[in-house]
């Protein structure tokens, strides 16, 4: 029986040695929400850097539940976590070791950053001495304005949230190198690392995830709205994302600025599993549903739909997640020329043009109005946001991937 999480290899894929001297990496992808893949940033992270280094003459496997859509990099086919705790700490060193004697890596690219000990595991098990690179996805901490550490909320069921700290820094050490999306987690990530005994030096590097190229669009397409705007806010609706706060500010605008709201409905009809751990999305949906001047919608897992609800809309708000380190929907909404409006904190303070940034619900509508009433104003901030996203294509993104790997 393979070990939890790989399956028995089923493919008829080339030996490394068959394949040329490239450079091998594995990439070894989590991927929470398999059935819905246009929810799932890592994923979509994946999909997109996966053919920019195999561009750059890089030979990659994504090991993962589903393949990246170009059928040039090799893939190995994993299970789904069942849960989030499984991902991190049931990763299965016997299937790891396995797999890494088939793909023979000289880099393996851990997404979930606590299956790194695993890995090196895995390869002292399989003879191996491959490069150790750890994707910061996800940090599962946050700082207080005070300057405490504290769990992410959502990954602190059944009192885990400290385990998980620990186990993420485990991660970290076990890295030769750590890749995060921002300064502002780069910052984040060697405090936290600091408070657990692990010592970063020279292996953390930033690496911005890179933007959908289906998602971009000239900003002097986007036209600017005539006394009333449409706001589209894309992120999950999780209660760890502020999604209170979010609903609290819904209400304000839609009653006190010339605003309509879409909301997108990110995951559908979740499984009964999930809605177990966490049934907030569902609920949060509800009480936004029930708004007037709300539209709940769907892309139906299609990224061409997903593509006009942007293009429908004026502008984007961005969540109000605390120790926001980086948000694959307002990257969105810039590449297709939308102002994201944003709460002053984590990477959103870092990114996003101050005259966009926001303290108090009060400014956050005042904001919103001048965006729906003060065409000059729309336009300056549809050409910034575009411009915010310039350095963020593939091919980019994928040359610093490689820079920080060598």
């Amino acid at each position: 029986m393979p070990a939890a999480g790989f399956l028995p290899f089923t493919g008829p894929t080339l030996a490394a040695g068959e394949r040329g001297c490239a450079m091998r990496v594995l990439y070894l992808l989590n991927v929470s929400n398999p059935n819905r893949l246009s929810a799932d940033s890592g994923f979509t992270f994946a999909d997109l850097l996966a053919p920019a280094l195999t561009d750059a003459g890089v030979e990659v496997t994504v090991a993962a539940p589903v393949p990246a859509g170009d059928r040039r990099v090799g893939f190995e086919p994993t299970v789904s976590p069942a849960t989030k705790y499984r991902a991190r700490f049931d990763p299965g060193v016997c299937g790891l070791a396995d797999l890494v004697r088939r793909t023979r890596p000289e880099v393996v690219v851990a997404n979930q950053i606590e299956t790194a000990p695993a890995v090196r595991a895995a390869l002292l098990e399989a003879g191996r001495d491959a490069l150790i690179a750890g994707y910061c996805h996800y940090l599962p901490f946050s700082f207080t304005d005070g300057g405490r550490l504290v769990a992410d909320p959502s990954l602190d069921d059944g009192g885990l949230g400290h385990s998980v700290m620990l186990a993420f820094a485990a991660g970290l050490a076990a890295c030769d190198r750590v890749l995060v999306h921002s300064s502002t987690s780069a910052s984040w990530t060697t405090a936290a690392a600091a408070r657990m005994g692990v010592e970063l030096a020279q292996k953390l590097h930033v690496v911005p995830a890179p933007r959908d190229g289906r998602l971009v669009r000239d900003p002097a397409e986007a036209a600017a709205p005539e006394g009333r705007a449409r706001a589209i806010y894309g992120h999950r609706l999780y209660a760890h994302y502020g999604t209170d706060r979010f609903a609290a500010l819904a209400r304000r605008l839609v009653t006190e600025a010339p605003v309509e709201l879409t909301v997108l409905d990110l995951f559908g009809t979740r499984s009964p599993e999930r809605v177990r751990l966490d049934p907030s999305p569902e609920r949060h949906r509800d009480q936004l549903a029930a708004l007037d001047g709300v539209t709940i919608a769907s892309d139906r897992g299609d990224r061409i739909r997903y593509r006009d609800l942007l293009a429908g809309a004026h502008f984007g708000i961005a969540p109000f997640r605390a120790g926001c380190p980086w948000s694959m929907s307002v990257i969105d909404c810039q590449g297709m020329g939308l102002p994201v409006i944003a709460p002053r904190t984590g990477w959103l303070a870092e990114h996003i043009d101050e005259d966009l940034l926001f303290d108090t619900a009060d400014q956050a509508v005042a904001i919103a109005t001048r965006l729906a009433t003060d065409s000059e104003f729309y336009r300056v901030h549809a050409k910034l946001a575009h411009a915010a996203t310039a350095d963020l294509t593939p091919a980019r993104v994928a040359a610093r991937y490689l820079e920080a790997l060598r």
